[in-house]
């Protein structure tokens, strides 16, 4: 069992690598992690596996206006997408995968595999 991200950048048609992002267990606040997507737009490990995976409540934080203005795109003060939350549950002993695909001005998710 294991928690993984993947992060397209889908104005640019390419992972997004160098995005900043948390992983938090809303539970008690607990910040797990705090990682960089490599140049495939993954974390090099699971966010969460092992003795770490438990059950309960997380948020993701991405920090997407920070990775577009890091690519050179001129965002809006401010910008219409700063950080990207995304909670989510987890419930049963399985690989989840909460991939991001983002834009300045959009992004969508689903519980991959």
């Amino acid at each position: 069992m294991k928690l993984t991200t993947h992060v397209l950048d889908t104005a640019h048609g390419r992972p997004a690598a160098g995005l900043t992002l948390t992983l938090t267990r809303l539970s008690d606040g607990k910040l797990l992690t705090r990682s960089v997507t490599n140049s495939d737009g993954r974390v090099d490990k699971p966010l969460l596996d092992g003795d770490d995976f438990h059950f309960g409540v997380f948020e993701l934080l991405f920090d997407v206006g920070d990775y577009f203005r890091n690519t050179g795109v001129v965002l809006p003060d401010p910008a219409f997408l700063d950080q990207v939350p995304i909670r989510f549950g987890i419930s049963e002993n399985r690989h989840y995968h909460v991939p991001l695909l983002v834009s300045p001005f959009s992004f969508s998710t689903y519980r991959g595999s």
